[in-house]
């Protein structure tokens, strides 16, 4: 199944640039981007909406689905003001593309960080009433209360591994899963409306054994088509550890025929193409380095359309190898205008 895709620009976000280009001085990454005053770097929430091109036989109308959810709107006034949000969430552009949140049939995330899945849940509104308290243990204080689903009649869908270090915070930063859009989808109170449950959980094989480590230029001895998951008609998960250990990339055909594969910070702007160049925030660099190197081969034998989660100029690149042994990233025309 093929389908028509539209960038979502979901809030521009702001971070430190140390952070984000973890052990490369600033005075070399501060040659291709300059931070703001407060030493941060302008990023941005890339989402995508994913609509079928075949209509879907029981319903007659396209499937339709969301790429990652950026932050929402419950962080408070001063977290939105040192990460620079600007007002857009995932739910304002999805309306904004014309589609209706309740439209959406499922959601799939990269992995749980706040700023890719926050916007899965969002603030009950004045008169509404919200789908979800946080009155129970494991609501953090500071999470926000009342809580509404972004997109009613759409499962969740990420890795299992992933789902198990959100809820146990298993991070080197102090708070980025945040309880209020992570506890709401596994309350069995709350299913969907057909009965189903809101999360679903993936096992994608690994690329390497969990009980050694591989070589900085080991490839994994399982081929890629053995460690894909299709998660929903024509769309593919596969795991690209490092920056969680759950972490996922996602894989669909377009309707032009283009193998578009969306990177999440495996590879978060086109600044990062370098193999040292892993962000600050990965749990573990060294893998996020080894998983570059089989990954971005992977996209330049098979021609992939990468989607860059983070870019704020224009995400959409092919990979081409060099003759220095490494890949440079080309720019695809997806008809996709700088943010």
């Amino acid at each position: 199944m093929r389908y028509k895709w539209t960038l979502l620009r979901a809030s521009q976000f702001l971070l430190d640039g140390g952070g984000m280009f973890g052990i490369i001085p600033r005075v070399v990454w501060e040659r291709a981007v300059t931070p703001d005053d407060k030493h941060r770097v302008r990023l941005m929430h890339n989402c995508l909406l994913l609509e079928s091109v075949e209509a879907d036989p029981a319903t007659g109308k396209p499937r339709r689905y969301v790429i990652e959810a950026g932050t929402g709107d419950k962080l408070d006034e001063k977290m939105s003001t040192i990460f620079g949000l600007d007002g857009r969430t995932i739910e304002s552009e999805v309306v904004r593309a014309g589609v209706e949140v309740g439209d959406i049939d499922a959601t799939i995330v990269t992995h749980l960080h706040f700023d890719h899945a926050g916007g899965l849940t969002r603030r009950a509104r004045e008169g509404e009433e919200a789908d979800w308290v946080a009155n129970k243990p494991g609501a953090a204080s500071g999470d926000c209360n009342d809580i509404k689903f972004t997109f009613p009649n759409a499962e969740l869908i990420t890795q299992r591994r992933e789902w198990v270090d959100a809820r146990n915070n298993d991070a080197v930063m102090t708070r980025t899963y945040y309880r209020d859009h992570l506890l709401p989808f596994e309350d069995e109170r709350l299913p969907l409306e057909d009965g189903r449950p809101r999360l679903r959980l993936i096992d994608s094989p690994r690329p390497f054994p969990l009980n050694r480590k591989p070589s900085r230029e080991e490839l994994p001895k399982n081929p890629l088509d053995e460690r894909l998951t299709e998660v929903l008609p024509g769309i593919s998960v596969f795991l690209i550890p490092g920056h969680t250990w759950g972490q996922q990339a996602i894989r669909f055909e377009d309707e032009a025929g283009r193998t578009i594969v969306f990177t999440s910070d495996l590879l978060p702007t086109h600044y990062h193409i370098g193999q040292p160049y892993s962000l600050g925030y990965d749990v573990e660099p060294y893998t996020s380095m080894v998983t570059k190197h089989w990954f971005l081969r992977e996209a330049a034998e098979r021609d992939w359309v990468l989607v860059l989660d983070h870019d704020p100029g224009n995400p959409c690149f092919r990979v081409r190898a060099n003759d220095r042994g490494w890949f440079d990233l080309v720019e695809e025309d997806c008809g996709i205008a700088p943010a």
